[in-house]
């Protein structure tokens, strides 16, 4: 299942205080606003992609479902993107997948990452850096890489991101920061390191 693309016509904020009330088209703008990155990011903690896709869309039926009881100030894209950790850290839970840990600690990003083709010039050099780069970033330790796809590819503050991932602020800026000071020693290219970070294909 894909979703359609919508038109930034409506802020989500309109449309999610909307939905709080009942609107189902504003809703139904949402789900298709969100579905495509929320099962992209799904699969990044799963291989499975049917039970990401369950996991997506019983998101969306719990927000439906308890719609008057969501708070009415909160980040869109984040409550929807922590939502289907916490689905998915539970799935992982009820399969018995971990044996020892059935937290949301226990779900590793495994997502691979690599740079828009159409930013890469014809320099023979700047693509081999390039490659050289998604290598590195690639071989990044999970959280760091989580953290680096959620604020640059997803937009997320570093307070959102400590949220998602159950850390406090200073733990989630060091995962970003750390990941940075490892690719920047080895990124030398004419191109800004966060212009690529932010228009890469995960």
């Amino acid at each position: 299942m894909k979703a359609t693309t919508v038109p930034n016509t409506f802020d989500d904020i309109t449309l999610w205080n909307k939905m709080r009330e009942g609107d189902e088209k504003s809703f139904s703008m949402l789900f298709k606003r969100y579905y495509d990155d929320l099962v992209s990011y799904g699969n990044s903690l799963s291989p499975d992609t049917e039970k990401v896709q369950d996991c997506v869309q019983d998101v969306f039926i719990d927000l439906w479902n308890y719609k008057e009881k969501v708070q009415s100030a909160v980040v869109v894209k984040a409550y929807l993107l922590s939502s289907v950790r916490k689905r998915i850290a539970r799935l992982y839970q009820r399969d018995h997948i971990f044996r020892k840990s059935t937290s949301i600690d226990a779900v590793s990003f495994h997502m691979e990452f690599s740079v828009e083709h159409e930013l890469i010039d014809d320099d023979y050099a700047t693509k081999q850096k390039v490659l050289h780069l998604n290598n590195l970033l690639n071989n990044l330790p999970a959280r760091q890489k989580e953290a680096l796809y959620l604020r640059y590819h997803q937009g997320l503050a570093v307070e959102q991101i400590a949220e998602m991932l159950d850390i406090n602020y200073q733990s989630a800026s060091n995962l970003v920061y750390r990941a940075l000071i490892t690719l920047r020693k080895e990124w030398k290219g004419a191109l800004s390191l966060i212009t690529l970070l932010s228009s890469g294909t995960f």
